[in-house]
């Protein structure tokens, strides 16, 4: 008679192993907890909302385009370049390339997002993608590419009056069956067609909820006395928030291969309430 493998034996039982609940505990802790805010707060001072409200109308407009046009960039990149493909860059030269690129952000302002922003998302989605493959994931299988341009949409919170609606499980929840259709999409087409309503849907949802950390990130870059080398310094707490929502993400994913999708959610909202 055969040993089942411990991932069928543990999900029976119902039960993960002291290290894998480890890990999920460092998952809740990095996905319900995104720090993008408290560090630009700390880079600046005060808190970044106020400084929020000093942009002008108009900037809205820009960061809302230039946020959709890096994502579908993003995507492009994730379904035709890194199929197969590792990268060698560490999680560090990853922020210090994007430190280097928000450097002309600080330098040049607002008007300098749309040619930083897609520069700097792919760079972020490099490392991403370096990420979940140390997290097991298959990236020449479109789901898992997908799950990368997912990350995007983990770390904005925009206000609601439904606490449980910013909860990792529910921004999954909400882009499932985009995820789903994109997948299916692209398996049977083998390309990503520019204009199609099914990858629109997809990058729509990501960008609204990606476009919130956009903001912050343009506000800050935006103060008189942040100039390059601040510019620079908020590029790399961009990167190093969006390589945490990452680490989390792909944790839960594989600990979902491994034990079930029901029994990680379930645990993972126990951890969430005693949080």
């Amino acid at each position: 008679m055969e040993i089942e493998p411990r991932s069928m034996s543990a999900e029976l039982i119902g039960t993960m192993t002291d290290a894998d609940m480890a890990a999920l505990q460092r998952a809740v802790e990095l996905l319900e907890h995104p720090g993008f805010a408290a560090r630009l707060t700390n880079m600046l001072g005060k808190p970044i909302e106020l400084i929020g409200t000093a942009l002008p109308a108009s900037a809205s407009r820009l960061i809302t385009t230039a946020t959709a046009k890096a994502l579908e960039l993003a995507l492009r990149a994730a379904l035709r370049t890194m199929r197969g493909r590792a990268d060698a860059g560490s999680p560090r030269f990853h922020r210090a390339l994007a430190a280097a690129t928000g450097a002309a952000g600080g330098a040049f302002g607002l008007a300098s997002l749309p040619v930083e922003l897609p520069v700097s998302t792919i760079v972020m989605l490099r490392s991403i993608a370096e990420i979940a493959r140390s997290e097991g994931e298959d990236l020449s299988h479109s789901e898992a590419a997908l799950a990368c341009i997912q990350v995007f949409a983990l770390g904005g919170r925009p206000g609601s009056s439904d606490a449980s609606e910013s909860g990792y499980y529910a921004v999954r929840g909400m882009l499932a069956k985009s995820v789903t259709q994109a997948a299916r999409f692209i398996a049977e087409r083998g390309v990503v067609e520019e204009g199609s309503p099914i990858l629109i849907r997809f990058i729509t949802q990501v960008a609204s909820r990606f476009g919130v950390v956009v903001t912050q990130k343009a506000a800050a870059q935006a103060v008189p006395v942040i100039g390059a080398l601040g510019g620079a310094a908020v590029n790399y707490a961009f990167i190093e928030h969006f390589q945490d929502m990452a680490r989390g993400h792909f944790i839960v994913r594989r600990l979902e291969r491994v034990y079930g999708k029901n029994l990680v959610h379930r645990e993972y909202e126990r951890l969430a309430r005693q949080d």
